[in-house]
């Protein structure tokens, strides 16, 4: 029997309806940005210039505060939005669509912090392996470069901390949002929808993995980013449960934040590239391995709340009522 959703959607159904909620969440992102960016910009700029000088004026220190509050707004339009109005529209209000619910341990919680903390290990020779390729495409390694200094500038001005409240308030904007978000739209909605439609468990995750890796923007780390993507895609199929998904993530964009964070306390220059461990491409290998068993792990302690999500939603697909115009009788 086909896929449908609970509202009788089809599973191209679905993805029509998600690609025009991202379709929005640009229009409102960009617009979001701009109302944003124009209280910086200063007055009488030619509107032939004003894509620079936005840009310009975001990556000023002195106007960190808008550029962070545009950050999680992008974000927020962007990913959030188009998440909870898809799986609204297509599943009803209930937020256990989109991957949230009950039946979450301890031990999940800490297997995926393991998880994505390997997970970098293995990604970076990654990085290192896609440069040294695109060296050998001046045109490609040019763009590649500038994508990276675009990207380097901004994370230092939005990183540039200089006390503890600070921190503290850019673990939510840098940190948590980003990462509650990002996990809504990719696992929760698209991944979700995917994986139920296709009945391709893997196909559906490096999919989703390829374009979470494309939306951040960068040639040198898209292999190294879909690999951290694919490594949380299997996280979020082996749970479940997305909380186990948003806290790994989290905690993973807060170490990077709380480097940078030491960096500025030791008056230090900051530099993105320090983020990255250094590792030699065995390392790697032996990074796989590692994976390997911590996924066995975490698969043990998710059998029996899979069990119960599995069961609860059985129950709630039986007591549904299709009530979309465009559901089959």
């Amino acid at each position: 029997m086909p896929y449908r959703s609970i509202k009788g959607y089809t599973g191209f159904g679905q993805l029509g309806l998600l690609l025009v909620f991202l379709g929005l969440g640009f229009i409102l992102a960009g617009g979001a940005q701009l109302i944003i960016a124009m209280k910086i910009v200063p007055e009488g700029t030619p509107f032939a210039n004003l894509g620079d000088a936005m840009l310009k004026a975001m990556l000023d220190p002195a106007n960190v505060s808008y550029a962070r509050l545009a950050q999680v707004l992008g974000t927020f339009f962007l990913l959030f939005i188009p998440a909870v109005l898809f799986s609204w529209i297509s599943n009803g209000k209930n937020t256990w669509w989109l991957g949230f619910n009950k039946y979450v341990n301890i031990y999940q919680v800490l297997l995926g912090f393991l998880i994505i903390f390997t997970a970098n290990i293995l990604a970076a020779p990654l990085a290192d392996m896609s440069k040294a390729l695109i060296s050998h495409l001046p045109s490609l390694d040019k763009m590649a470069k500038s994508l990276e200094e675009a990207y380097n500038e901004q994370v230092l001005v939005l990183s540039n901390l200089k006390s503890w409240p600070e921190f503290i308030m850019a673990l939510a904007i840098m940190a948590f949002f980003p990462a509650l978000f990002e996990e809504m739209f990719f696992r929760g909605a698209m991944q979700n929808l995917l994986v139920k439609w296709w009945k391709q468990p893997v196909l559906a995750i490096i999919f989703t993995s390829l374009l979470f890796s494309l939306i951040h923007s960068s040639a040198y780390l898209f292999l190294s980013r879909a690999v951290l993507g694919f490594v949380l895609g299997w996280m979020f199929y082996k749970t479940q449960n997305l909380w186990v998904n948003v806290i790994a993530h989290f905690l993973n964009n807060a170490i990077a934040l709380a480097q940078l964070f030491s960096m500025s306390n030791r008056k230090e220059k900051l530099d993105v590239s320090k983020l990255d461990p250094k590792v030699d491409w065995w390392f790697g290998l032996i990074a796989i391995g590692i994976l390997f068993f911590l996924f066995r792990f975490l698969n043990r302690y998710s059998v029996k709340n899979r069990m119960k999500i599995n069961a609860r939603e059985q129950v709630l697909r039986a007591t549904a009522i299709p009530d979309n115009p465009f559901a089959a009788n």
